[in-house]
């Protein structure tokens, strides 16, 4: 059996996608690149040579390209640098951290960014006049990470299957800073260990998997266009959550009771620690009697794991490995 809490972040193929090695520019001269971002077209400077980049998944992203030496400045890294660092070394330690939570528009102006990476809920943000539209105002072209692209006029975000969105962000933002080759390589390494582990042995019926980012009145979770519905049904197991067309959500807490899951997996996130988070599941009326409480069967990993990003497929092993462990998925051969 294997330990049923896994707090280390999986380092497989870790060298594959190690930027510690630059990848030289696949771009050799200047020039716009046009991506379609969030169903519009858009056009980007190619190769890119300020990025701000907002959140450890979208600088994973960076760093998975080998681009970080066209990173201009970066926030929100702060809870991410541990795994950024084991996965891609040292090269997150030189990068210019110019805000530990989401930044104003004042601190991404000062940067002089040519083009800035963030999403709806991962740093734009209309309370603080940072959004695409405001960075246009300067001259300033604004990704939106894809998983955060919003449906029409509401506040459900998430157009596209998780896989998908992460695909398409890589080859955009391969395109964007001349690294196309390097955004194929990538991609095929998660499509290479995506398909590694739908050939494994699976359940009759998958075991059903309940995702918790934090919890007080509601709790915080994910639906069936966030990166989490990708990672559980790729680990083996089912969504509580897959019929909410929406990524990052609130909901009520009898809907986690309700769920019945046979294991609960959290983001190891603030400012709620895991012992918390724990213990308050251990007291809440609604779950301190699931199976999944008494047993313990839980698993705590980091943001940058669970947000649209190329380590979701390090947090799929995970999962795997996981139910494994808890006799919920046949064990692989």
């Amino acid at each position: 059996m294997r330990p049923a809490r896994i707090l280390a972040p999986a380092l497989a193929a870790a060298a594959v996608l190690s930027a510690c090695s630059t990848a030289e520019s696949d771009t050799a001269s200047g020039g716009d690149v046009t991506v379609t971002n969030c169903g519009q077209e858009v056009s980007f400077p190619s190769p890119a040579e300020r990025l701000f980049v907002n959140d450890g998944n979208m600088i994973s992203m960076v760093l998975a390209l080998g681009a970080q030496e066209q990173v201009a400045a970066v926030s929100s890294v702060q809870r991410d640098r541990p795994v950024l660092r084991e996965h891609y070394g040292d090269s997150v330690d030189e990068l210019n951290d110019v805000a530990k939570t989401y930044p104003s528009r004042e601190t991404v102006l000062a940067q002089r960014p040519d083009v800035v990476v963030a999403g709806w809920n991962y740093g734009y943000d209309e309370t603080k006049k940072l959004t695409p539209a405001s960075l246009g105002q300067h001259g300033i072209d604004a990704y939106v990470l894809t998983e955060s692209c919003r449906q029409g006029a509401g506040s459900a975000r998430g157009i596209v299957d998780p896989w998908t969105a992460l695909r398409t962000d890589l080859r955009n933002l391969g395109a964007i800073t001349g690294r196309e080759d390097r955004a194929d390589e990538v991609v095929a390494d998660i499509d290479e260990r995506l398909n590694a582990l739908e050939a494994a042995p699976q359940a009759e019926e998958p075991p059903t998997i309940f995702l918790f980012d934090s919890g007080d009145k509601t709790i915080f979770s994910s639906g069936n266009l966030g990166a989490p519905q990708a990672i559980i049904t790729a680990g083996g197991g089912r969504n509580a959550l897959d019929d909410l067309k929406d990524t990052w959500t609130e909901v009520s807490w009898e809907r986690l009771a309700s769920a019945e899951p046979d294991a609960i997996l959290f983001v190891d996130y603030p400012p709620q620690t895991f012992e918390d988070k724990v213990r308050i599941l251990k007291e809440h009326a609604a779950t301190k009697d699931l199976e999944a409480v008494r047993e313990e069967r839980f698993l705590n990993l980091p943001y940058a794991l669970w947000t649209s990003g190329p380590l979701n497929i390090d947090a799929a092993e995970q999962v795997r490995a996981a139910l494994e462990g808890w006799d919920l998925v046949p064990e692989a051969s």
